[in-house]
């Protein structure tokens, strides 16, 4: 058994909720900025719990991610071994960006007023300590489905499975525990989308739209989008990565998106997928669902366990 099972980590495997908040924040220069991040931190237990007991019911949870930047002066403790700023990646047609983001919020209920109002006290505990990089609020679409109609997450570990792709264990001790976060809010381009065949879309993404159903993959040349974001070993076992990702958006303003949140015991898995999905495998050949969905953030996160939080 890792020894990650006797050490409290985050709520990282909390099952898909109705609503989600994902909150980006920079730490400003103020004089107490730190302090001031630190001791809301160490104190998030107890603003959960004020927020929750209104509603029990709601499944209200919030995780916790460091960014590279932030790490060493939040927390004064060794760096995880992988953390590092978001990496670029750029292929012929299509750039994965890097965005600023010291302190990741990933909030979640059933309920849309309750996330509302942990966010409020959060920030209002936080002050001028912070800045907000990025706020966008998600909701859970029909059966799981992202905003270009295939189901999201089927390809996520369950069970027991879970604890064993995204928490550290010894190959690091000093962040046994905890999580790698990246996160990338999309941009979908709904009309030159669907104007595709389903036939065509399904081809790009490598599922059937309406049953879910795996597609086989091209023997050579263009690779799916189901093909390229999975990571296997030369003995074909795949490493696999927790995806929380939800819709956003608002039809007046013509903004559709899906926020992707990745968790993983390996940075370096979701690296290599970004890769493969921007250079493309064999370069050149990127994922074409890029050619509809435009990245807006990229930002790198460590999610520590929760005694390091409550030790701040």
């Amino acid at each position: 058994m890792c020894s990650h099972a006797n050490l409290k980590h985050q709520p990282v495997e909390a099952l898909l909720t109705r609503s989600a908040t994902f909150l980006v924040l920079t730490i400003t220069d103020k004089p107490e900025a730190i302090d001031t991040v630190r001791s809301t931190l160490s104190g998030l237990d107890s603003l959960l719990k004020n927020v929750s007991m209104r509603d029990p019911g709601a499944a209200l949870t919030c995780i916790v991610g460091i960014g590279s930047n932030a790490w060493d002066k939040v927390t004064g403790l060794p760096r995880p071994a992988e953390l590092h700023p978001f990496k670029e990646f750029e292929g012929a047609k299509h750039k994965a960006i890097s965005t600023p983001g010291d302190l990741l919020f990933h909030i979640r209920s059933e309920r849309r007023d309750i996330c509302f109002e942990f966010e409020r006290q959060l920030l209002a505990k936080l002050g001028d300590a912070t800045k907000v990089e990025d706020e966008t609020v998600g909701f859970r679409y029909f059966d799981l489905r992202d905003l270009l109609g295939f189901v999201d997450g089927t390809a996520n570990p369950v069970g027991s499975v879970v604890d064993e792709s995204v928490l550290v264990a010894e190959e690091d001790p000093k962040a046994i525990g905890g999580s790698y976060i990246v996160v990338q809010k999309y941009t979908h381009d709904l009309k030159t989308w669907g104007e595709l065949s389903t036939e065509a879309q399904e081809a790009i993404i490598g599922r059937t739209k309406l049953e879910n159903i795996e597609l086989d993959d091209a023997e050579s040349g263009q690779r799916s989008h189901k093909t390229l974001s999975t990571i296997e070993t030369e003995d074909g076992e795949e490493f696999d990565i927790l995806r929380d990702n939800m819709p956003f958006g608002s039809p007046g303003s013509g903004e559709f998106g899906t926020y992707f949140i990745g968790y993983s015991r390996r940075l370096w898995v979701i690296e290599k997928m970004m890769e493969r999905m921007f250079v493309g495998e064999p370069p050149g050949l990127h994922d074409q669902i890029l050619d509809y969905s435009t990245p807006k953030t990229g930002t790198t996160f460590f999610a520590p366990s929760t005694k390091i939080l409550q030790s701040l």
